[in-house]
């Protein structure tokens, strides 16, 4: 398995409600307007799973496997072209700040890594960058 990780993300909100938001996916609805269109399609959730379609990678169903109360939501794929795994780790700063990380955890082919690790890891930057700026309220 070849793990990448974001860099440690700064929240402006309890730690408390950054869980509460990430380990129901339903809170998805809040944010359905940010996701783009042109790279995304096919977004459906529920309270356990979420499921996309990104080009060029197709199908992706993920689902929560694990929630450990304000530390960690941990998901597992269902329905990927390459299996992997999901944590986002929240830790709180202060009573009224957090900061979260998200590390991936994905069993790539030798002979794809070469060609994925960098738009995978770009790929988890990017996602808890949208996670940083989601109002946890």
């Amino acid at each position: 398995m070849t793990k990448f990780e974001s860099s440690v993300k700064q929240i402006a909100y309890p730690v408390e409600d950054v869980y509460r938001n990430i380990s129901d996916l339903s809170n998805l609805e809040r944010v359905r307007d940010r996701v783009p269109e042109d790279k995304v399609k096919d977004f459906a959730f529920d309270s356990d799973t979420v499921s996309i379609n990104v080009a060029p990678v197709g199908q992706l169903k993920l689902r929560i496997v694990e929630r450990e109360e304000n530390k960690c939501v941990k998901f597992e794929t269902e329905q990927s072209p390459l299996p992997f795994n999901v944590w986002i780790q929240v830790l709180p700063v202060t009573e009224t700040t957090s900061k979260m990380k998200v590390t991936v955890k994905a069993d790539i082919p030798f002979m794809l890594k070469g060609m994925v690790s960098g738009p995978l890891q770009d790929g988890v930057e990017k996602i808890a960058d949208a996670l940083s700026q989601i109002p946890f309220v």
